[in-house]
């Protein structure tokens, strides 16, 4: 059975940081792009990044691109998201995903409906 289980969110200050940690059970995330994911009150689920498995290297939308970045440790099948200089409109419920496939095009990086498993969401909430 195939779970993605993230934890690591939590209240922080503007200008801080967090660092989420995303947990796969049922695959190796290694075989997989993991995307992360948002979702602020009231607006859409916005992708943020990808981790692509075929070159090994992460994208970045521009909203968060220089600030956040994604690492992996096969050892323990995780996926970490971390965030520097976070701020108030950080804030949001993020959530880690995978796709279904071994490869992802670029053009479907942040696109929600090209993952086919989702982690429950954490909460990260950056107080200014």
């Amino acid at each position: 059975q195939v779970q993605l289980v993230e934890s690591g969110g939590g209240l922080v200050q503007a200008g801080g940081s967090l660092r989420l940690s995303c947990t796969a059970s049922g695959f190796n995330m290694d075989d997989h792009p993991i995307g992360w994911f948002r979702q602020a009150p009231g607006k859409e689920r916005e992708g943020i990044s990808c981790l692509d498995n075929e070159d090994d290297r992460s994208y970045y939308s521009g909203s968060v691109e220089g600030r956040f970045t994604t690492s992996r440790d096969n050892a323990r099948n995780t996926v970490y998201l971390q965030m520097n200089s976070l701020k108030p409109e950080d804030t949001a419920v993020y959530y880690c995903a995978a796709t279904d496939s071994r490869s992802l095009r670029g053009s479907y990086y942040y696109r929600t409906n090209a993952y086919g498993s989702w982690g429950q969401g954490t909460q990260v909430t950056v107080s200014s």
